[in-house]
């Protein structure tokens, strides 16, 4: 029997991992991607699911975090991001961080190689067509203007946007290590690391509260189309940080807790600032928590008065960029399609859900959806209990409407955590076998997470089947 394609528009890590799930389910897929025929303000490259901001998908720690356990999830169902990230990973304490250039090198040459996919580099400048009766929209946060029009106009709501923000690279060789020292945070040691994976740079207050105060005054980009536009809470360039507080910084990205200075060990830092590697090579690193609006100049000459980076050479300064996302609990259904139009659906950025992993993980949700439809298999959201399901819910209902507004819209972008996950049946066993002393509330707390976790992951590999298994595991 011959399949009509399903259509996939965008080309990017939820884009790409869609159309990766729909061709291993043996059905023909076009993915459209519009670079580089058109460009983006914030994509260097023409390749398939590039990295625009930071080189990291987070904790891969799969039984105290949640993005670990969909990182987990993801593996189990085959998917080509986790495989390709695994492939190319770098060292990030117990984060999976990857070589951005590797790892969308990787993406791109499965994709191209694979019988059943076909790679158009076209524009999209409308909604799908109605003759594309299977199609999935993942642009992302960089849709082109005229798509975003047209689906304001297909779905009666407007778009919410809000501005991600990009940190700076600098040059390793250029970072003083008389200064700065290798190690993770309590000597962590994650995949593919050895406990000293970050190179880390120290303050003293009066280093702090400069630095502070030079973020405060420094020359920032100006959007005046875009005034009122709020920021993503995950993703806040480091001068609105500061602008929360003088101490917000060193509660956040700058904290300074588990790390010891070689250089002057008796000494407690006030402050770190935290660089990782970004490449294979070991030759780039980033700055940790260091997005910004920040203009160019005021970036060299505010960040090289950080202790160890007074010679920085920067291979690329910060920027921003605007991300668009539709209000998807009102328009889509639990299988992420459109509910005015049966066949089209929505995945990644777009959808709400925020976060590299994230997005994959809702185009993998998508993808699957689509196949199945396409099959004549209809298949069953994942369970409310597992990673997938939680961010799905999320996306499709989990939010709240305030009384006292009505109308209002009040769905907003959402990494995956823990409190998307229904609670733990009553009676869940918590204390580990052979515990001995005092079960306390940090012992509690942790152990409640694992048990989410291994609900999850059981519940996860109910949904996707034996044969799923058994396919992820070769």
């Amino acid at each position: 029997m011959t399949l009509s394609p399903v259509h996939v528009v965008g080309g990017g890590l939820a884009g790409s991992e869609a159309a990766w799930q729909i061709a291993r389910a043996g059905v023909p897929v076009i993915l459209h991607e519009m670079r580089p025929v058109r460009e983006t303000p914030a994509h260097r490259t023409d390749g398939l699911a590039e990295l625009v901001c930071s080189n990291s998908f987070r904790s891969d720690d799969a039984e105290t975090n949640a993005v670990g356990v969909l990182h987990a999830e993801m593996r189990l169902a085959g998917s080509l991001i986790m495989a390709s990230g695994d492939a190319n990973q770098v060292p990030a304490g117990g984060a999976l961080a990857v070589d951005r250039d590797g790892f969308s090198a990787a993406v791109t040459a499965k994709l191209e190689a694979h019988p059943l996919v076909t790679i158009l580099r076209e524009e999209v400048a409308s909604l799908p067509p109605r003759e594309w009766d299977q199609a999935i929209v993942a642009t992302g946060p960089l849709t082109a203007p005229s798509l975003a029009e047209a689906i304001a106009r297909e779905t009666g709501a407007d778009a919410l946007a809000f501005f991600d923000a990009i940190a700076p690279i600098v040059h390793f060789d250029t970072i003083d290590l008389d200064v700065a020292w290798f190690q993770s945070r309590y000597d962590k040691v994650g995949p593919g690391g050895t406990g000293k994976d970050y190179i880390n740079c120290p303050m003293d207050k009066a280093q702090y509260d400069a630095f502070v105060a030079a973020l405060l005054d420094g020359q920032k980009t100006e959007f005046r189309e875009w005034e009122g536009t709020p920021y993503f809470d995950g993703c806040l360039p480091v001068e609105v940080m500061a602008e929360r507080g003088v101490e917000t910084l060193r509660h956040g990205p700058m904290k300074p807790i588990g790390l010891t200075n070689p250089h002057n060990p008796t000494v407690k830092p006030y402050a770190v600032v935290q660089l990782r590697q970004d490449n294979a090579l070991g030759t780039l690193y980033n700055m940790v928590g260091f997005q910004t609006k920040l203009k160019h100049g005021e970036q060299v000459r505010i960040f090289r008065t950080i202790p160890g980076l007074e010679q920085a050479e920067f291979a690329r300064l910060g920027g921003l960029h605007r991300n668009t996302y539709i209000n998807s609990p009102a328009l889509l259904d639990a299988t992420l399609q459109l509910k005015g139009r049966p066949g089209l659906r929505f995945a990644g950025q777009i959808t709400g859900c925020e976060g590299y992993v994230e997005s994959a993980a809702i185009g993998l949700l998508a993808g699957r959806f689509a196949a199945a439809q396409r099959l004549g298999r209809p298949l069953a959201p994942p369970p409310p209990t597992t990673a997938f399901g939680g961010l799905l819910n999320h996306i499709t209902g989990g939010h709240i409407v305030s009384d006292d507004e009505p109308g209002k819209r009040s769905f907003q972008p959402m990494n995956v955590n823990f409190g998307l996950f229904p609670p733990l049946e009553a009676g869940t066993k918590l204390r580990p076998e052979g515990f001995e002393g005092r079960f306390r509330g940090k012992d509690k707390a942790v152990a409640k997470k694992k048990a989410l976790a291994r609900r999850a992951l059981d519940d996860c590999r109910a949904w996707l089947g034996p044969g799923e298994r058994t396919e992820a595991a070769e």
